[in-house]
């Protein structure tokens, strides 16, 4: 027989359980929103973009306009192409082109609001050549990172070099030089730090 108390008691048992169905529904659809958030954040994130450059060797008259990275990688055809264009000049002697040089090059473009399309006034330079310009006066670094594919220097057209190193120097990335004189700006994929030639 049904008294008050155990209807009572019945009604609050079902609403324990129908409460705690509840709070399990709603704990369920927001870990499947979270999830289904992560999962489109992990597509969008998934697809990298390819990435190009275009390069003028000052010095050679060689032109290459190439995309450098696709589909998450750099492609080696258009590494070993690059390394052919940034050689040393002088000697013939290529080397090995860091790719994080043309990844920084590419965000310094972009931060300039500019397509990267570069003009290369030095690229790899052997130990020889470094040390001839050392002789020189060139004010070269005895270290420098030419020498192992890590800096270049460079000019784009239509903007100034002063903006360009200041551009680079708001990604706080690596080496910044600005030659006022000579009209070029230095980048390399060292420590982070700026002088002025």
């Amino acid at each position: 027989m049904w008294n008050r108390r155990r209807v009572l008691k019945a009604g609050g048992g079902l609403a324990g359980v129908s409460a705690a169905g509840l709070l399990l529904a709603t704990a369920r659809s927001q870990a499947a929103a979270i999830q289904g958030a992560a999962r489109g954040r992990d597509a969008e994130h998934g697809v990298v973009a390819p990435k190009r450059i275009a390069l003028l060797n000052l010095h050679t008259g060689e032109r290459l306009d190439i995309e450098y990275f696709r589909d998450g990688v750099h492609v080696p055809e258009a590494l070993s192409a690059i390394e052919v264009l940034l050689r040393d000049f002088r000697t013939g002697e290529r080397h090995a082109i860091d790719p994080g040089l043309l990844d920084y090059l590419v965000q310094v473009a972009h931060t300039a609001g500019v397509d990267p399309k570069f003009s290369v006034i030095s690229g790899y330079r052997s130990p020889q050549t470094n040390a001839r310009l050392r002789e020189q006066g060139r004010g070269v670094a005895q270290r420098s990172l030419h020498i192992e594919g890590r800096a270049i220097d460079v000019r784009v057209t239509g903007v100034d070099c002063a903006d360009l190193a200041a551009h680079a120097l708001d990604l706080k990335r690596g080496g910044v030089g600005y030659y006022r004189a000579s009209d070029f700006v230095h980048l390399d994929t060292g420590a982070f730090r700026t002088w002025k030639g």
